[in-house]
């Protein structure tokens, strides 16, 4: 009997109870947020670090320069946020959707994700240094300039994604599905590749770089 090459990431599952309104003017530090929704906020240099958020939809909301490290969320959903520079050092994030995020800078190094699904949208210089990602889910979306330095993917998927230059310097893979991947380079980390699973298509691009980290020269 056959059995698949890679464990599958398991997907959240979110059914988020009615929602009442946020009514206060920015978040607090250890704030407890249950129930909530944030739409249409400007929550740029709020700070909300080892805040919990439980049940809450976060809706178009500017997260610029907000400094939300130690953040705890937990099945909710975050929808068309944008901003640069958020700061999510040492965040949770469990039974998550992130959808059609646009963010540049996102500092997420020390974080733990469980069960999480980022779904379109674009990411710039994401920093996962030394995070935990354990059933986590790309989906349709690009991430430029990832760093993945240091951190532990287990049963993680990228579907229909773009990996520009992504750093993978001691990362450690197990269940890491690439072949999904449509536009895959890497810019440090080729030698740390075992764990996960490429396609031929793949293979055949990355051979150069294979041969360089063994010290083969390719010629005509």
């Amino acid at each position: 009997m056959a059995t698949s090459a890679v464990r599958e990431a398991r997907r959240p599952e979110i059914s988020l109870p009615e929602l009442r309104p946020f009514a206060g003017r920015g978040l607090e530090p250890d704030g407890d947020y249950d129930g909530v929704r944030f739409e249409g906020l400007d929550l740029s240099g709020a700070d909300g670090s080892g805040a919990t958020f439980l049940d809450v939809g976060m809706y178009r909301c500017a997260l610029d320069e907000a400094r939300l490290g130690r953040l705890r969320v937990i099945d909710s959903v975050l929808e068309g946020v944008w901003g640069v520079g958020t700061q999510l050092a040492g965040a949770e994030l469990r039974d998550v959707e992130l959808r059609d995020a646009r963010l540049g800078g996102v500092q997420l190094h020390g974080a733990r994700l469980n069960r999480v699904l980022v779904r379109g949208g674009k990411i710039d210089f994401l920093n996962l240094r030394q995070a935990e990602l354990t059933d986590v889910t790309f989906e349709g979306c690009v991430l430029h300039e990832p760093d993945f330095s240091g951190a532990s993917l287990e049963r993680v998927a990228f579907r229909d994604c773009v990996l520009r230059r992504a750093e993978f310097h001691l990362v450690r893979l197990t269940d890491v599905d690439l072949r999904g991947v449509t536009e895959l380079e890497l810019a440090t980390g080729v030698d740390r590749l075992a764990g996960a699973v490429i396609s031929p298509g793949q293979l055949m691009e990355l051979a150069p770089a294979f041969a360089a980290q063994i010290g083969v020269r390719v010629e005509p």
